[in-house]
């Protein structure tokens, strides 16, 4: 009987889990995630790229780890839901096994990159409370292939992107490490093109796109005001490792590193002023600091 009890205690609170943050007295199928009362900014896991340091002008000494990071954020307003960046591995490519498992990317351009994974974009979604149905805005930082491995799964949000970004991602003769399969369903999505420096996403401040040009011809940045974390500025690919941005390195393959230079120095301003943090989205280390999803920065 004391087991019996104990079992429908735990079926209880798991029903609470569930159900918290969602509508009452509706199918599961109908659901939709209750709005929060402020922003909250959810880290999905993108895996372990396998990376060489000399492509950004640094040895394995100047680095330590040579590794990268690859992550997705999503960005809950009381307004609407964005998701920043859909990872490096597209969740159809490969069946999750409980460990770890390494995918060997071979890119358009004939090049490879080795990328080890553990648990696909939209379960970590799902884990938060949402569905890409929910997703009511997405944003890329850039059309590099490991930013864009699962945005046709999101091509039914609004679509905020640069215009000469788009008009890369679409150009006849593609420039850098680019798989256009990956989003070619963005080209029919409701689209907003931004124009200016500094887009305000849901109007309040608290939800910015940043122009910083120069690693691809639209490459932006996201910054994200929470209540309680402060202000955090999302780098896109900005900087890849933090030695880049200490001993002032640059990449090898930039579409314009005066560009990159100006945006940097911007960027630099823009923290200062709003006294927001960095988060370099490729840092191995800083990314394995973060709590992921479903817990939440609020």
């Amino acid at each position: 009987m004391a087991r019996t009890r104990a079992l429908t205690v735990i079926a209880a609170v798991v029903a609470l889990a569930v159900t918290r943050d969602v509508v009452p007295g509706v199918s599961a199928q109908d659901r939709r995630p209750v709005a929060p009362g402020s922003v909250r900014l959810y880290v999905f896991d993108g895996g372990t790229l396998e990376s060489d340091p000399a492509r950004y002008r640094l040895t394995k000494e100047d680095v330590g780890t040579t590794q990268l990071s690859v992550a997705a954020y999503l960005i809950v307003h009381p307004k609407g839901v964005l998701l920043w960046d859909t990872g490096a591995v597209p969740d159809e490519a490969w069946a999750p096994t409980g460990s770890p498992v390494q995918q060997r990317i071979v890119l358009p351009d004939g090049q490879e990159r080795r990328v080890t994974i553990r648990t696909p974009l939209k379960t970590q979604l799902a884990a938060s409370g949402y569905a890409p149905r929910d997703v009511t805005h997405v944003a890329l930082s850039h059309y590099h292939w490991d930013h864009t491995a699962n945005a046709n799964a999101f091509a039914g949000a609004t679509w905020l992107v640069r215009p000469i970004e788009r008009d890369a991602m679409f150009a006849e003769k593609l420039l850098g490490t680019v798989t256009p399969m990956t989003y070619a369903s963005l080209k029919s999505s409701r689209t907003t093109l931004v124009t200016e420096d500094e887009h305000d996403v849901f109007g309040d401040g608290t939800v910015i796109l940043k122009l910083a040009a120069g690693h691809t011809p639209g490459h932006q940045v996201l910054y994200v005001k929470l209540a309680r974390t402060g202000g955090v500025m999302l780098s896109g690919d900005l900087y890849h490792y933090p030695q880049e941005r200490t001993m002032d390195r640059l990449p090898t393959f930039e579409f314009n590193e005066e560009q990159t230079r100006a945006a940097r120095k911007a960027v630099d301003a823009f923290l200062a002023r709003t006294k927001a943090r960095l988060w370099i989205q490729h840092d191995f280390g800083a990314h394995a600091a973060l709590k992921l999803a479903p817990m939440y920065y609020q």
